[in-house]
């Protein structure tokens, strides 16, 4: 802060406090005795029929004015008001912060230091910690896949045993500290939409669906050439780099000829933010668990 602005918050900050204390003080008026003359007891002030009567602010009003400017005076000297000036206390909104969090730490060690010291199998199997573990869960996760966990278009099911990179404790951890950043990139330069028509119809094959039997060795050829480096020979995938498996029934996007077109010729783009900045290890750690307890139940 500028000393001119310094400066101008602290001479405002006093002369209004002294301004208000010499309304205050001015206006104290001792009670008027003479009863029997009535314009001593009105303002001279009348509107629509009513006077206004000029008698003193009742004591025990004018006492809270005063405390409250006593006070003002004392918080300004012990706490940041003025300026600059930090105060005797040298409180600031970040050492209270830091403070409840350091309370708040204490106070639900007894809770999450506990299940910390657990192994994903074991919370798993923990009531009051999956019930802990769900209202992170919903509270992070849920926007993208869903309150239920059931995923939506492009955001994957974490109810099923199907898993892009591995369903293990270590890798739902990983994925949820690290983060995941998928691609499938865009063929239709490559290959035309003939091309992709006939890889279409291979994919379609490939998890039993109804297909063109007379595009399919076209499109295996152009698969092997092309997609096998994700997908793998036979189709299945790989945890290794997020590659889907093309042979089962559980797609990310549409699994229908126009969905397997669509990811053909304009590629996909996923991408899992990484929570370890967001969300501290104990509860990373009963989130991990409650992945888990999802697709183990299944």
């Amino acid at each position: 802060m500028s000393i001119f602005w310094n400066v101008w918050i602290i001479g405002l900050t006093s002369i209004n406090l002294i301004l208000l204390l010499w309304v205050l003080l001015a206006n104290r008026k001792v009670a008027i005795r003479d009863d029997d003359d009535p314009e001593n007891k009105t303002t001279g002030h009348i509107y629509d029929g009513i006077e206004e009567y000029d008698n003193p602010l009742p004591k025990w009003w004018f006492y809270l004015f005063v405390g409250s400017m006593i006070f003002t005076l004392f918080y300004l000297i012990l706490y940041p008001g003025l300026g600059s000036f930090k105060g005797l206390r040298g409180w600031t909104s970040v050492n209270q912060l830091e403070y409840q969090q350091k309370q708040a730490l204490e106070q639900y060690q007894n809770s999450y230091g506990v299940y910390s010291k657990m192994t994903v199998v074991d919370l798993a199997d923990e009531p009051r910690a999956m019930k802990m573990a769900s209202r992170i869960f919903d509270n992070n996760c849920a926007v993208c896949h869903g309150a239920d966990a059931g995923g939506a278009l492009g955001f994957p099911n974490l109810t099923d045993n199907d898993w892009l990179y591995g369903g293990t404790p270590e890798k739902i951890k990983e994925t949820i500290m690290e983060g995941r950043a998928a691609a499938m990139p865009a063929w239709a330069g490559l290959l035309g939409e003939k091309g992709i028509n006939e890889v279409t119809q291979y994919v379609l094959s490939l998890s039993g669906q109804e297909h063109d039997a007379t595009l399919v060795d076209a499109g295996q050829t152009i698969f092997a050439n092309s997609c096998v480096a994700c997908h793998g020979q036979d189709g299945r995938g790989s945890h290794a780099n997020g590659a889907p498996n093309l042979t089962d029934d559980i797609w990310l996007y549409e699994g229908t000829p126009a969905g397997i077109r669509q990811t053909l010729r304009a590629g996909r783009n996923g991408n899992m933010p990484a929570q370890k900045d967001r969300l501290r290890e104990d509860k990373i750690h009963l989130l991990t668990a409650y992945v888990y307890s999802l697709s183990k139940e299944n």
